[in-house]
């Protein structure tokens, strides 16, 4: 850790982190890349799976009603893996899943980490075409879907399809889950390396040129294991004992890398995995009073609920110690709400990071946290942070704003197939995060974003592709999209139009046009149209900036 302070968590995990330590750390070379990683196991997913300490009669998922065992959880993920085998699908092969948070989703992702298979997260809101679109540019062998997923892509050309939690008889060329989970022949015997891919996530949904990011078990092991870390020091610092029985709400989608993190994350812990198929509060609450939930993670909107539950019911939910937020930027305000309406109850945690660094290299955690809560953190263990001129790439000194860089063993391989988009991000291992921030005094700063982009809910709204969905609607001359406040997601989506010359602006048929082609949270919630050609540079380039301070 950076200029670590005297007080706080930087001491604590320097300790942890040195030889002899409990995460110590050790240099290797990766690809030709140095980098530090934790020498002690688990070091890939399939032994992160094996090692775990939760016994079978321990609930695994709750899903509204439904428990399944740890148990349980094993037989079915050795059966499903066994029908893979059966399907001659092999190691490096690729597995797609196409479905909302709901159990099977765990069982599958299990089955492919100890078979050696690649998972291919698919995105549950995307439309038909780009679920397609993925699923062949990945080359996916078979994709595991629930029923809205398996309707979306009917009549287009997919692999073999495994329908889950489906009713009647399934479609032409589709199987029932219960069938490929009946046999079970043990787990297979295969040799999965740390560098060995274990995710391709697609991070745009475009079907054009989609950029699928591939991470490897290093990657995804570097992080569950800085979690623990960075758990573990915090439980040193404040002298709380780590809970005998954890459990946490996870109300990120599996299919974000967020949502992988809690995935795996409760296996490393032998945690219990409370999943919602959409948020809801009165749900949520259920589920932490029943199971006694230890923590909830979820982009800010979500858990600015949770944070109100908590207060409104201190009783209901008593065993939650820690809300962990990331995937859209934190308000300040809340938390500081957590450290003061909260104080001694629980604690607040913020991650910073993408798909490309497989989730947080920047984190931020209680007590800290509480005192900076406008900074991202200090890197993580094991991850290395410079920040350079956008454009000469040379280093900034502490204080001045520049590009923030990263390299450490959680940073992905690549984007699948894509070597040209792989070489604007990837020189040396280090990889350039697009993102614009300062270095105060060991704390990171995120100022604004140098791409085009806007962060709404936790799912990022490409304006590119919104803006050109725009301009192929009849009626529409000119397009802008823009990132605009929001009280509970962040950003939302806003579009600035100029009408074509002798049509009627119709807001809500071009909304619902937009809807057939983008994903819904893409589609913008607010659209001006403008009686004048919109701003732009001498040299043609609109002028976003002013058209923000407009709407706002």
């Amino acid at each position: 850790m950076a200029d670590a302070d005297e007080v706080g968590l930087g001491p604590v995990l320097a300790a942890l982190t040195a030889p002899g330590g409990e995460f110590a750390l050790v240099d290797t070379v990766v690809d030709g890349v140095p980098m530090r990683v934790h020498e002690r196991g688990p070091h890939t997913l399939r032994e992160l799976y094996l090692a775990t300490p939760a016994p079978d009669d321990r609930v695994f998922t709750v899903y509204g009603h439904e428990r399944v065992t740890y148990g349980e959880h094993r037989r079915l993920v050795a059966a499903l893996a066994s029908w893979l085998a059966e399907q001659r699908l092999r190691p490096g092969d690729r597995v797609g899943v196409a479905m909302r948070n709901v159990p099977e989703w765990t069982v599958v992702f299990w089955a492919a980490m100890v078979s050696g298979l690649v998972v291919v997260p698919l995105n549950a809101w995307w439309t038909g075409e780009q679920l397609a679109g993925a699923i062949a540019h990945a080359d996916a062998r078979v994709v595991v879907a629930d029923p809205e997923r398996v309707a979306s892509l009917a009549g287009r050309s997919t692999p073999p399809l495994v329908r889950v939690r489906g009713e009647g008889p399934t479609p032409r060329g589709v199987v029932a889950w219960d069938e490929v989970v009946l046999g079970d022949t043990g787990l297979p015997d295969v040799e999965v390396a740390p560098d060995d891919v274990a995710t391709i996530i697609y991070t745009s949904g475009t079907t054009g040129a989609p950029k699928g990011v591939v991470g490897t078990h290093r990657n995804h092991v570097a992080n569950a294991l800085n979690v623990a870390c960075l758990g573990r020091a915090n439980a040193l610092l404040t002298a709380r004992a780590a809970p005998s029985r954890p459990g946490t709400l996870l109300a990120y989608p599996m299919f974000h890398i967020a949502g992988l993190n809690g995935l795996y994350g409760a296996v490393l812990s032998g945690a219990t995995l409370a999943l919602l198929h959409h948020w809801d509060p009165d749900e949520a609450l259920r589920l932490i009073a029943t199971e006694r939930l230890t923590g909830a993670s979820g982009v800010p909107s979500v858990l600015r609920d949770v944070v109100e539950l908590a207060i409104e019911h201190p009783e209901q939910t008593a065993s939650l110690t820690r809300v962990a937020m990331g995937g859209a930027p934190i308000p300040p305000s809340l938390v500081r709400r957590v450290a003061t309406e909260l104080a001694g109850r629980a604690s607040a945690a913020n991650g910073y990071g993408a798909t490309e660094t497989t989730s947080a290299v920047c984190a931020n955690t209680g007590a800290d946290y509480a005192a900076h809560p406008d900074s991202v953190g200090r890197p993580v263990p094991g991850t290395e942070l410079r920040i350079t001129d956008p454009v000469t790439g040379d280093e900034v000194p502490d204080g001045e704003v520049g590009e923030l860089c990263f390299r450490g063993p959680q940073i992905m391989r690549g984007y699948w197939r894509n070597d040209e988009a792989t070489a604007a991000v990837l020189h040396d291992g280090w990889l350039r995060s697009g993102d614009l921030g300062l270095r105060r005094d060991g704390w990171v700063h995120v100022v604004d974003r140098a791409k085009d982009v806007v962060v709404r809910g936790g799912e990022n709204v490409y304006c590119g592709e919104v803006e050109a969905a725009l301009l192929a609607q009849p009626g529409v001359l000119e397009a802008a999209v823009v990132g605009v406040p929001h009280p509970r997601l962040g950003e939302d989506v806003a579009a600035v139009l100029v009408a074509a010359p002798g049509t009627s602006p119709d807001t809500a048929a071009l909304q619902a046009a937009l809807g057939a082609t983008l994903p819904g949270f893409a589609v913008p919630a607010t659209v001006i149209w403008r009686g004048e050609p919109l701003p732009r540079t001498a040299t043609g380039k609109i002028l976003k900036d002013t058209l923000r301070q407009e709407l706002a």
